[in-house]
């Protein structure tokens, strides 16, 4: 009888209506207390004692890997982002990796084009003034008379460029690979450098993977070329992002203002100055909320778990 350690946050409160669809197949589960993620030193607590993982965003670095080998057949990450996994160590030791590409593109769009609009008609800021008694009218922008960056043109940035494109913004992107000659006719999407794109965009939407050439791509250097009173959207993971460089970037008021979903350490910190800037809109990691997304990917998690494992999954 297979053993899978259960750590992904989002199953774990719905367990009850999983555990007896991986009891059909025979497993048996270890479900440990997981708060956000696993660390790698609570990860290796349970090191030979499982076959195979449903996890989040649990750090599976080599170390842990190896401890864990040969016993460990399959990691199988509910949703898409795998930068918490060292996929060169799962390869080497013949441990299969199985993800949910394009889980979240809709929700995150949606989020990305919510910040934008609420920066550019100041709703937020508005409210509040009202709600302390001030009659005040904050003045705004449409979105039509603002420039959007994207950076990182893969599914998400394709969905949040098609949205902008609808409110009549001019959308400029920036990847490391070739986009599609067709979308970018489709949409009117002008490719251009990072440098031109930071240099001549009042929005500038992070949307790419976490890799070695991405993290702290946006940091004091970058920051510094972006037009004054931009706004910084990260909605992809924290570590793209140099957090002390964007924080003296937002005091100087180089930077306009920041949204932020994601953050190089999450929880974010007790301390963080960014729960005190006024010109920051904070979320916990939340972009990806999405009933029917969940859903989907809950199901497709359990697919690549039980096929990663050597059998074969049902339908249904």
């Amino acid at each position: 009888m297979p053993t899978v350690l259960m750590t992904a946050p989002y199953m774990i409160p719905f367990l009850e209506r999983f555990r007896p669809v991986l009891a059909d197949y025979g497993i048996d589960l270890i479900v440990p207390d997981v708060q956000e993620r696993m660390e790698e030193e609570d990860i290796l607590k349970y090191a030979g004692q499982f076959d195979g993982t449903i996890c989040g965003d649990d750090r599976y670095t080599a170390r842990v890997i190896e401890a864990c080998s040969p016993r460990l057949k399959v990691i199988s990450k509910w949703g898409t982002g795998v930068d918490s996994i060292d996929a060169e160590a799962c390869a080497r030791l013949g441990v299969k990796l199985g993800r949910t590409p394009n889980a979240f593109t809709t929700p995150v769009a949606d989020t990305v084009l919510g910040y934008m609009l609420e920066f550019a008609r100041r709703g937020p800021w508005m409210d509040r003034e009202m709600k302390n008694g001030k009659w005040e009218k904050i003045p705004g922008r449409a979105l039509s008379e603002c420039v959007l960056g994207v950076i990182g043109v893969g599914n998400i940035g394709k969905a949040v460029t098609r949205r902008a494109k609808a409110f009549g913004m001019k959308v400029l992107g920036t990847d490391i690979v070739d986009i599609d000659h067709v979308f970018v006719s489709e949409t009117g999407i002008e490719m251009t450098t990072l440098d031109l794109l930071l240099s001549n965009s009042d929005f500038v939407s992070v949307n790419c993977d976490l890799n070695t050439t991405s993290h702290h791509l946006i940091n004091a250097k970058t920051l510094a070329l972006m037009k004054p009173g931009a706004v910084l959207i990260n909605t992809a993971r924290g570590p793209i992002v140099d957090e002390k460089a964007l924080v003296a970037a937002l005091v100087s008021g180089q930077v306009g203002g920041a949204a932020l979903d994601v953050f190089e350490f999450e929880p974010l910190p007790a301390d963080s100055p960014l729960l005190k800037m006024d010109n920051v809109l904070l979320a916990p990691h939340n972009s990806n909320s999405s009933p029917a997304a969940w859903e989907r990917v809950h199901w497709n998690t359990i697919k690549n778990l039980v096929e990663g494992l050597g059998m074969q999954a049902r339908k249904g």
